[in-house]
C-alpha cells in the first residue's frame, strides 16, 4: 500500500486513533501487521502495526476471536475505523484467536501501544 500517510503530521495520530477504535470492537483480539510486518503506519520511534493509510483510503488487518461471527466483527471494525479516518477502509481478517490462547507476536513489533499484552488482554 502507498504510505502517503506515514510521512508525519496528523496521519500519525490518525493511525493510532484508528487502532484504538478497532481494538475496542468486541471480538477483535488484535491487529496483525502481515506476514512480514508490511501492514503498518510508521511513526517517529515506532509504528502502528495492522493499520495502513493513504490519502484516499486505508486498510486494517485484524485477528478475530474464534467464538464470534467473523463477518459481523469485520463489519464493525471497518465501521469503527472509517468513522475515525473519514476514509473508506478495507478489512482483512488475518487470523483467528482461540479463547485463552495468547496471540503470536507481530513481526518486529515496534509499537507496544497496539500489542495485546501491553493492554493486559492476554499473557
Amino acid at each position: 500500500m502507498n504510505d502517503a500517510a506515514t510521512s508525519g503530521g496528523s496521519a500519525d495520530s490518525a493511525a493510532q486513533r484508528i487502532a484504538d477504535a478497532v481494538l475496542a470492537v468486541p471480538g477483535v483480539a488484535g491487529l496483525h501487521g502481515g506476514v512480514f510486518g508490511e501492514i503498518a503506519t510508521y511513526l517517529p520511534g515506532g509504528r502502528v502495526s495492522g493499520v495502513a493509510l493513504t490519502d484516499s483510503d486505508g486498510e486494517i488487518h485484524i485477528v478475530v476471536d474464534s467464538t464470534t461471527d467473523l463477518l459481523a466483527i469485520a463489519d464493525r471494525a471497518r465501521d469503527a475505523a472509517a468513522a475515525v479516518a473519514g476514509l473508506p477502509i478495507s478489512v482483512t481478517v488475518e487470523d483467528i484467536a482461540a479463547p485463552g490462547q495468547p496471540l503470536p507476536p507481530a513481526p518486529d513489533d515496534q509499537n507496544p501501544a497496539t500489542s495485546p499484552t501491553s493492554r493486559g488482554e492476554r499473557s
